[in-house]
């Protein structure tokens, strides 16, 4: 009779145990309720004890966890409708007021739903649209970039920002309301901004306006250096070009003047020889091919070849 006995004790023990003990692992945190009621939570990871069939340990994620909002249509302040899809990244920092709040990682996506939803509508439409697409480090290129108007008032480039610090503030105001459901926000982003078609296609324009304006100013710096270039070769082609001809002009006078004194060397010494070389070069220049020199037999032009016959 002790053998049963002992087998069902046996039995009993390993059923409680096994009720009894549970374990939390790392990427977990847990909290005990009792009846329903929660009575406690369990941060460490680790082998745990709770009361067998009394308690129950609901677990919940210890590590950072995802939210992404639906798409929303919202008008800037500027009267542009685009579309905003966000995203955050969250975690739960108090699981004991988690669970007495939102319960279940499905109610705290809902309930995250209308505070990020409500947080971004209202910055969106506070402020421009250039302000959502830009970095807070741009600078204008041109210190005359266009300057944009809201409801009649001028507001310069200078004073506006840029969508870091517009999701930077997002975050701070939408983190103010978390901590009540024991959840902790640590980032906020713009996913991708899309504009509604009629937006898309003014955007578009003006960045193929802006395109075709530097394209406008490197093609009119680009022809301005090219004339600079070409004023500076047809100069230079000038100068090398009156530089030779005044060489060449040199080398002729030089070349004249010396035949002129060769010339006047040969008269000098034998005008008659000299008197003959002239008449021959003339003979030269007159009798071309095909030609005829009709002239009288007692001409002084005729003279030396009537000598020769």
């Amino acid at each position: 009779m002790k053998a049963p006995v002992i087998l069902i004790l046996i039995v009993a023990v390993l059923f409680i145990g096994m009720d009894g003990l549970y374990v939390v692992n790392e990427a977990e945190q847990a909290i005990i309720t009792q009846f329903g009621k929660p009575i406690g939570d369990v941060a460490q990871p680790g082998l745990h004890f709770k009361m067998p069939f009394v308690q129950k340990v609901t677990r919940f994620e210890r590590r950072i966890l995802k939210w992404d909002g639906a798409p929303n249509q919202i008008p800037t302040k500027d009267k542009r409708f685009i579309w905003i899809d966000t995203t955050a990244r969250w975690r739960i920092q108090d699981p004991l007021l988690f669970y007495t709040t939102v319960a279940t990682e499905r109610g705290a996506l809902s309930r995250l739903d209308d505070i990020l939803d409500s947080v971004v509508r209202d910055a969106v439409s506070g402020r421009l649209l250039v302000e959502l697409v830009r970095g807070s480090d741009y600078k204008a290129q041109d210190q005359n970039e266009e300057q944009f108007e809201v409801e009649g008032v001028v507001v310069p480039t200078e004073e506006l920002i840029g969508r870091e610090e517009i999701m930077a503030g997002i975050l701070d105001k939408a983190r103010a309301n978390t901590p009540d459901y024991g959840i902790e926000l640590l980032d906020v982003q713009i996913k991708r901004i899309n504009y509604v078609e009629q937006v898309r296609t003014r955007v578009y324009e003006r960045m193929i306006n802006e395109r075709k304006k530097v394209a406008a100013q490197y093609r009119s710096e680009g022809e301005g250096e090219q004339a600079d270039i070409l004023g500076q070769m047809e100069r230079e082609l000038k100068t090398i070009s009156s530089e030779a001809y005044r060489k060449v002009l040199e080398v002729r006078g030089g070349a004249d003047a010396e035949a002129a004194a060769i010339y006047a060397d040969a008269y000098n010494r034998d005008k008659e020889f000299y008197a003959f070389l002239r008449t021959l070069e003339s003979y030269k220049k007159s009798i071309q091919k095909n030609g005829r020199l009709v002239i009288s037999t007692d001409s002084d032009y005729y003279r030396y070849l009537k000598q020769a016959q």
